[in-house]
């Protein structure tokens, strides 16, 4: 069981860390943003389990040959108050690592889920106050503002936000196309893609792979909107309007933000070779291998 602990250690500090980095890195997602987010996911999944499951089962190692045999035998001692016979320093101090890093993931996980459901409430009354219900589009609310600026909030009570600017600066077809793009977000619900890598990334900023892996699954969420928008609209009023809505944005916008959103303008209007059907395929093979590799070594331990 030690040597099992060690592989599932090795895996997830090589997913946190080296694994992620390379994946931020690497240009294939942009050829297929969902395969690329698959993969992020299972990065995320599998790093967690194997560092969780590292800890357990090095702490139970002398009470079994498996776990099957080893956490009863654990758990019936808790229960008479006592530590099982056989269990070292060492072995202690790996059971409450991985108990606090479960509670940490865990406790940062439902922190931030619940502080996004309390701002999207009090976002979606300020609307609800603020904002005009738009007739021709249901669900959405134009703000009278003049800077042209379109987002969703999700939730159960979703909603499609426009500013006056944007209904001003842009013709029919653009404003159609920007709907297209936040729709998209909405349907696939983007925020819960996203969340679990706002709570990795809160859960331990040092570690640069997981800062690394929640930029990456921005911008593909982006690109995923994008293609989706490109499908519905003609490129050209996609890449209209977004670059009307990128030339409203201030001038001490960050100069990451203006690269990032001509990167995208240039992949609506150039689109990526998409990858082989063998590679799409692999890619997904691969996500599912990378969250099987942990499960195995955990059930077969």
């Amino acid at each position: 069981m030690e040597l099992t602990a060690l592989g599932l250690l090795v895996l997830g500090v090589a997913l946190a860390e080296p694994i992620s980095r390379m994946l931020a890195r690497a240009r294939w997602p942009a050829r297929d943003p969902v395969g690329g987010l698959l993969v992020w996911q299972a990065v995320g999944l599998s790093g967690g389990l194997a560092l969780l499951g590292a800890g357990v089962v090095y702490g139970v190692a002398p009470l079994g040959s498996s776990l099957t045999e080893a956490v009863p035998v654990l758990v019936r001692a808790l229960a008479a108050g006592r530590l099982p016979a056989g269990l070292g320093v060492a072995h202690v101090i790996a059971l409450l690592l991985a108990l606090a890093l479960a509670l940490r993931l865990v406790g940062v996980l439902v922190a931030v889920s619940l502080r996004t459901v309390r701002m999207r409430a009090r976002h979606r009354d300020l609307l609800d106050l603020l904002g005009t219900p738009w007739p021709a589009v249901p669900g959405a609310h134009v703000l009278d503002h003049p800077v042209p600026v379109a987002y969703c909030l999700p939730g159960l009570r979703s909603r499609l936000v426009l500013s006056a600017g944007v209904l001003d600066q842009l013709d029919a077809d653009g404003v159609w196309a920007v709907l297209a793009h936040e729709r998209a977000h909405l349907r696939e619900r983007h925020d819960l893609v996203v969340l679990p890598f706002v709570a990795w990334g809160a859960t331990a900023p040092f570690v640069r792979g997981m800062v690394c892996a929640q930029v990456a699954v921005a911008a593909l969420i982006e690109m995923r909107a994008d293609d989706v928008a490109a499908c519905r609209v003609a490129p050209a009023q996609l890449t209209g309007a977004l670059r009307s809505m990128g030339s409203a944005a201030p001038a001490a916008a960050l100069s990451s933000f203006t690269a990032a959103l001509d990167h995208r303008l240039e992949r609506i209007s150039t689109p990526p070779t998409p990858l082989p059907l063998a590679l799409t395929v692999l890619v997904r093979l691969v996500a599912f291998g990378l969250v099987a590799l942990p499960t195995a070594l955990l059930v077969i331990v």
